[in-house]
């Protein structure tokens, strides 16, 4: 479907937030347009499904058309049937949703036609925060502290950059009075990420509620951290000294790669996302390993067990990293912990929901925001009380 020259200023205005409200109708009254002409034709019941899958590849020839003028806007990664989230078309248009239920039938849901979601008052997205604890015990909250220098340790300086992130540079191997290698850790809280370079050239970025522990400087022999949350690591290749990374149920080993580990205590897995390179994996108690090479993922349940999936979507495992929400067929509480995270929230459930969202959202929105395009489904519902979000069918 050829997409009109003036419609794509319109979308690029909103896409930019510099739509008028009659611009947006004009843009609103063209997307819900794509389905008169065979909305109109009368069908009986068994001829439904066909128009309804038909409407479906329509407006999904639209949405791609627009997805490739748009790319670093957004990520569009397939069209699953049938459970297909109102949030993909909202996440990519954000006008007209059209929502195939379980039940095989067309739902047309309008933004003008849902009632907001409560304004979430102090309820913003999550920033650069967190907190350095040096080897004495004493902290620094470095979102607050000023760029330059804000330690010494040994031949070692901790800078804070001008982009905001750590820095742990010079030469040595700093260790304590009593011959001990001297521990830093980092630690974001709910509503916080951050990054930091360690002494070795490694760059490991901090999810909310994540930390890292590690030496103000690495001995000659290896280098190895401990992390819990999720971290996003770029490990500084050094063939004679393994990069090891200890999680809570397992070890991650490298010598040099691109990796991400999600390892929250309320996951159900600790999951290791392999983005580029080689990496081998052991339970902590040493029984099962497994490698990983580039474009796999493991599973490691509470268990121990050990599962590995082949070319699966990497750029979901760090979409947070740019800045997004991305989902792929992820039950609505799944999405929800990481929506919790990030804006500090508690999610409180009245009754049972099942919904799966597959499409991408920012993390920049604001709260009432996010949780109005997540209730254009009709099958949630979200009242704010605080820093309390009740979910509800």
């Amino acid at each position: 479907m050829h997409l009109p020259e003036d419609i794509a200023v319109l979308i690029e205005k909103y896409l930019n937030g510099a739509i008028s409200a009659e611009e947006r109708l004009q843009l609103d009254q063209w997307y819900s347009s794509l389905a008169d002409d065979e909305a109109a034709l009368p069908v009986s019941s068994e001829d439904e499904k066909d128009i309804n899958e038909r409407l479906q590849r329509r407006i999904f020839n639209t949405i791609t058309t627009l997805y490739r003028n748009h790319t670093r806007r957004f990520f569009f990664r397939g069209w699953q049937l049938p459970v297909i989230a109102a949030s993909v078309i909202l996440i990519l248009v954000s006008i007209t949703v059209y929502y195939y239920m379980h039940s095989g039938t067309l739902t047309e849901v309008s933004l003008a036609q849902q009632v907001p979601v409560p304004a979430a008052a102090g309820i913003v997205p999550g920033g650069n925060r967190a907190l350095l604890t040096l080897a004495d015990g004493s902290t620094i909250v470095l979102d607050s502290a000023s760029n330059g220098m804000l330690s010494r340790q040994g031949n070692i300086k901790v800078l804070k950059l001008d982009n905001g992130s750590l820095s742990y540079t010079g030469q040595g191997m700093k260790k304590s009075a009593n011959n001990e290698t001297v521990f830093n850790t980092i630690s974001t809280p709910r509503g916080g990420q951050y990054q930091v370079t360690l002494s070795d050239g490694t760059k490991v970025w901090l999810n909310a509620a994540s930390s890292i522990s590690f030496p103000v400087a690495f001995t000659a022999t290896g280098r190895s951290v401990s992390v819990t949350g999720e971290a996003y690591f770029e490990v500084a290749h050094d063939r004679h000294r393994p990069f090891k990374v200890q999680i809570n149920n397992s070890e991650i080993e490298v010598l040099g790669t691109h990796f991400n580990v999600n390892a929250y205590e309320d996951e159900a897995t600790v999951r290791t996302t392999l983005l580029e390179g080689k990496i081998k994996q052991t339970t902590k108690d040493g029984t099962l390993q497994k490698i990983l090479l580039q474009g796999q993922q493991s599973d490691i349940r509470k268990n121990g067990e050990i599962s590995v999936s082949s070319n699966v979507d990497t750029e979901e495992a760090v979409a947070w990293m740019q800045g997004n929400f991305q989902f792929r067929s992820a039950d609505l509480r799944a999405v929800l912990r990481q929506v919790s995270r990030w804006y500090d929230v508690d999610i409180e459930y009245k009754g049972n929901v099942d919904l799966h969202f597959t499409g991408q959202l920012p993390r920049s929105e604001n709260a009432s925001t996010l949780f109005e395009n997540l209730a254009l489904t009709g099958e949630v519902h979200f009242r704010i009380e605080g820093r309390k979000i009740i979910v509800s069918p």
